[in-house]
């Protein structure tokens, strides 16, 4: 199968290699940027021959029937729509899915017309720091998940917010209810490029069970990852760059006593496991995506989107909790994402 990638940054570069790693034909990358290509001509031995600055002549020419979508996220609609326009079969679109609710209809209204695939590279279900939680939070000794924490480094609210967001999602198998959002009060400016916004701050998040999401990234926070998952029975840490899992579980003897009694003697373990990459569990999205199998959806990309969308208005309208439900948001507002 013929692929194709548009945008070849840092994360389309990675991108090359996956589709190489799946066997696929890679016939043609693509960027506005010239720099850009060349630099994926040299890291990733791409012929020049398949080297393109425009997507529509790049389809034209290659008929890839399978497009990853890697530019910053302004253009993600206007390439997929194209793509499906073009009759590609398969899309791969980078996150966040778009930069408004109303780009997120108009690239699933595109894709169901041409009968495209689409999915967004939300990679948790495949990554071993989220999958190995999941399966220890729904034990009968943990007791179930309560609430998720997330405290890192200013990592920017679209950039990687909305990966934690849909990681909620996953791990409690319910959508976002209501979000209530603090900003930062400046804007730290954006490496990729003074048009592009990502805030800093924190976030809470509701399901409609009363789960619970807080993620705390303010812009006077500069170092690490750390996600602590809580239940009834036991508390889980996971340092995500390190790759180590702590696991502190109370004692059986003590497991039905009241939440009140947190001090409980337990039992300690520590797991390693698989740090963050970003290669491997993009593979394993493109490879479910090609197979028919469970990936990450339009839905779950748009309610991400939703999510951070909610968050901007909570912020603005004064940390007021806002629902995440239809003419609850704005539909038509453009946020300026990278």
């Amino acid at each position: 199968m013929k692929a194709a990638i548009i945008g070849v940054g840092r994360m389309g570069r990675r991108h090359i290699q996956v589709v190489r790693d799946l066997g696929l034909e890679l016939a043609g990358v693509c960027d506005a940027s010239r720099e850009s290509l060349e630099l994926a001509g040299r890291e990733q031995g791409v012929a020049t021959d398949l080297l393109y600055t425009d997507a529509r002549s790049m389809l034209e020419r290659t008929g890839a029937q399978c497009v990853v979508v890697a530019t910053t996220a302004p253009a993600h609609c206007e390439s997929t729509c194209l793509a499906a326009e073009m009759g590609t079969k398969y899309v791969l679109c980078e996150k966040p899915l778009a930069v408004s609710l109303a780009q997120c209809d108009r690239m699933r209204a595109a894709c169901e017309t041409a009968g495209t695939r689409l999915a967004v590279n939300h990679q948790m279900r495949f990554m071993e720091q989220y999958t190995r939680p999941r399966e220890i939070v729904s034990s009968e000794a943990f007791g179930g998940l309560a609430s998720v924490t997330v405290v890192g480094g200013n990592f920017g609210m679209a950039m990687n917010g909305t990966h934690y967001f849909e990681m909620f999602r996953f791990m409690t198998g319910e959508p976002a209810q209501e979000v209530t959002a603090w900003f930062s009060p400046a804007a730290v400016a954006n490496p990729r490029g003074p048009q592009f916004e990502d805030r800093a701050g924190a976030v809470r998040i509701t399901t409609a069970s009363g789960k619970r999401f807080y993620m705390e990234i303010g812009d006077d926070q500069g170092h690490g990852v750390k996600v602590v998952y809580s239940g009834p029975r036991g508390q889980l840490v996971v340092d995500e760059l390190k790759g180590e899992l702590s696991l502190s579980l109370r004692e059986e003897a003590h497991r039905a006593l009241p939440t009140t009694r947190y001090g409980m003697p337990s039992v300690e373990t520590v797991e390693r496991i698989a740090p963050a990459d970003a290669v491997a569990p993009s593979r394993s999205v493109l490879r479910a995506l090609l197979d028919g199998a469970d990936h990450p959806t339009w839905a779950d990309g748009s309610l991400a989107v939703a999510t951070l969308i909610a968050a901007y208005v909570s912020n603005e309208r004064g940390h007021v909790p806002v629902r995440v439900s239809a003419g609850a948001l704005p539909e038509d507002r453009a946020f300026p994402w990278a």
